[in-house]
């Protein structure tokens, strides 16, 4: 028999256990190196999609905290507002009341004034009235004293008491 290609028994059966062999060779690293290796891809895997679920989910409660936060402060902003509004309104209340005490004050330290002046007229009145009333008894006095007659003498009481009535007036 002739051969073909140089093709042998012996190199068929070394062949066919060659093939034999690298496919226990295949079986036994797919065993112990493939399987192992896409496990621990496949883990890597899923642990990276888990690390970017959670990254989304932090990042949406990051994104509700930051608005909460935005409007706790707008919040805050508005209520210290109202806290100042309420404190110049009430400064303005405490200013008007105590510019209404001072002039209520002012008004009783003029009318005290207004009533302390008019006793001094009084009293100022009083005493030209005394004046009046001593100078009217020594020209009594004179008079009596140079025997003028009653009527005379009556004319000038008249006319003192006169001047003292119209002093009073004045006054």
């Amino acid at each position: 028999m002739t051969r073909l290609f140089d093709l042998d028994w012996q190199l068929l059966h070394d062949a066919f256990l060659m093939i034999l062999a690298i496919f226990a060779l295949f079986l036994f690293l797919s065993h112990f190196l493939f399987n192992p290796v896409r496990k621990f891809l496949t883990d890597r895997q899923s642990r990276i999609a888990d690390d970017i679920e959670t990254a989304q989910t932090e990042k949406a409660d990051a994104i509700a905290l930051k608005e909460d936060y935005e409007n706790r402060i707008r919040e805050i902003d508005k209520q210290a507002e109202e806290i100042l509004s309420a404190a110049r309104q009430k400064a303005l209340a405490n200013e008007a009341d105590i510019v209404a005490k001072a002039k209520e004050e002012a008004a009783r330290i003029i009318a005290r004034a207004n009533a302390e002046a008019e006793l001094e007229k009084k009293k100022a009145a009083d005493d030209v009235k005394k004046e009046m009333i001593q100078i009217a008894s020594a020209m009594a006095g004179k008079v009596v004293a140079a025997n003028i007659d009653t009527t005379v003498s009556d004319g000038l009481i008249d006319e003192t008491l006169k001047e003292i009535g119209e002093s009073t007036w004045l006054s």
